[in-house]
């Protein structure tokens, strides 16, 4: 790629100053434009890899100018510069369409790590623009011919094989890929929504691997594993001596995911304390452990998850509003299993393979009615549940096909004598399946006869998960 140019717009002479120089210094060709007039007539004008447009301009708002290139240049990233504090801007610049923000005073190192971005996004660009025909080629030039090689059709390929980890050729799914393609060019936070079991840390994983911070860190962690009391030095690490216990440095969650992404699942079971003081890290990217003396700079894109409704809980108070908007820029929605059933025979295949590799047994077949029959259940748990049943159907399975009772779908009982309740009655439906889900984990670890490990190979999940689950819900 030859060197980047980049425009820069913002009518304070010592901040373009300061901003063409730290750029220059980058390698990258930089032209200032004071006001909105001025950027548009150098846009028109020559060709740029990315801009950096201040929010007030003499003759406008710089969000103007951030809808104008996301329509009219898609491919060129756009940031915005926002005054000190000022969270509303940024998040609706990012809404807009600027890929990232930066605050005034501008931090230089969080500055060179957005420049870095936008040129990384720029070089991906022209490696997918090679399987194109190039300039002034006639429209009827064919494509490369089949074995010829072109720059980006090694990026290209592994897009594909990215997305295809999301298994399924539903139209709900096929517009989740589509999505998800077009959030990993962006720095903006996403909060991804839906119901648990549809695959919400999968598509986090999608959205880092596909994006210019792919080889950087993906830290996962699940907001509600953590003790309240331990919470604080696990996103922000801390120093030798700072507390009791404290017997060592120790980085937390934001360090190690600096560079990458770290990916907030069930960030609703945060406590208020707590949002307070990630939500003061996300806007100031900077975070100083306990103990420490000083802050220091980060660079990290935040995805979160949620099973529940975030928006009742800001209702209620018990979720703070401004953390929710700046966590809530783009909702990347999954659809359930029952609004896909169409993918439940790919999803089946793809889950025996999986099994049969993980287990090191020759893949199990499935009879015509036990196909039929999971193709015919409600999955509350979605395809996490799937998942589950398909490993307890492998393991009861004693030859090679699966039939219907291996399947145990028809199964209705908590434990002897105990049945399944209906109705709710006046319990939130949250309360009412953590109910079912821990009387399910209390009857696994009586039937392994308290082996936790055999619990958790019985419930197809991982020790990790069932460990989470026991401490989650006070059982020993």
């Amino acid at each position: 790629m030859s060197q980047p140019r980049a425009l820069v717009v913002d009518d304070e002479p010592d901040l373009r100053e300061l901003l063409e120089l730290t750029l220059s210094r980058m390698g990258v060709e930089v032209e200032t434009a004071e006001d909105l007039a001025d950027a548009r007539r150098k846009l028109g004008a020559g060709t740029f890899d990315f801009c950096l447009t201040d929010m007030r301009l003499p003759d406008g708002n710089g969000l103007s100018l951030v809808k104008e290139i996301s329509r009219d240049i898609p491919d060129m990233p756009v940031a915005m510069i926002t005054a000190y504090g000022k969270v509303e801007d940024a998040v609706t610049a990012l809404k807009y369409g600027a890929f990232d923000f930066v605050s005034k005073p501008v931090d230089l190192e969080a500055l060179r790590n957005l420049v870095r971005t936008a040129i990384k996004l720029r070089e991906d660009d022209a490696e997918k623009a090679g399987t194109a025909a190039e300039p002034g080629a006639s429209e009827g030039e064919s494509a490369p011919a089949s074995g010829e090689s072109t720059d980006a059709a090694p990026d290209a390929a592994r897009q594909g094989v990215i997305l295809e980890r999301m298994i399924g050729r539903s139209d709900s799914i096929k517009r989740v890929r589509q999505t998800i393609v077009k959030l990993a060019r962006s720095q903006a936070p996403v909060m991804i929504s839906g119901e648990s079991g549809t695959g919400k840390e999968l598509a986090a994983q999608l959205i880092h691997d596909l994006s210019p911070r792919t080889e950087g860190p993906f830290v996962a962690v699940n907001c509600g594993a953590i003790p309240s009391e331990l919470m604080e030095s696990e996103f922000f690490g801390h120093r030798k001596g700072s507390f009791t216990g404290a017997d060592a440095d120790k980085d937390g969650l934001f360090v190690s995911a600096n560079g990458g992404t770290l990916f907030l699942d069930e960030v609703a079971d945060l406590p208020l304390n707590m949002q307070v003081k990630l939500l003061r890290v996300i806007q100031e990217k900077r975070v100083r452990p306990i103990g420490g003396k000083e802050e220091a700079p980060i660079d990290v894109r935040i995805l979160s998850a949620s099973h529940k409704a975030l928006k009742p809980l800001v209702d209620s108070g018990d979720f703070r509003s401004d953390l929710y908007f700046r966590l809530n820029v783009i909702e990347l929605p999954l659809p359930a299993l029952s609004d896909r059933q169409s993918d439940i025979p790919l999803l089946i295949e793809h889950f025996l393979a999986v099994i049969s590799e993980q287990w090191g047994e020759a893949p199990k077949g499935l009879q015509p009615a036990a196909l039929d029959e999971l193709c015919r259940h409600q999955y509350s748990g979605n395809v996490r549940e799937l998942f589950n049943i398909l490993q307890r159907a492998v393991t009861l399975c004693d030859g090679q096909t699966i039939e219907v009772d291996d399947l145990q779908l028809q199964r209705t009982r908590l434990d002897d004598g105990d049945d399944l309740p209906t109705d709710p009655g006046e319990r939130s439906l949250d309360d009412y399946m953590e109910n079912i889900e821990k009387r399910i984990l209390e009857n696994a670890l009586k039937d392994a006869k308290y082996n936790k490990t055999e619990a958790a190979r019985r419930l197809g999940i991982t020790f990790r998960s069932l460990r989470y689950k026991l401490d989650k819900y006070g059982i020993e």
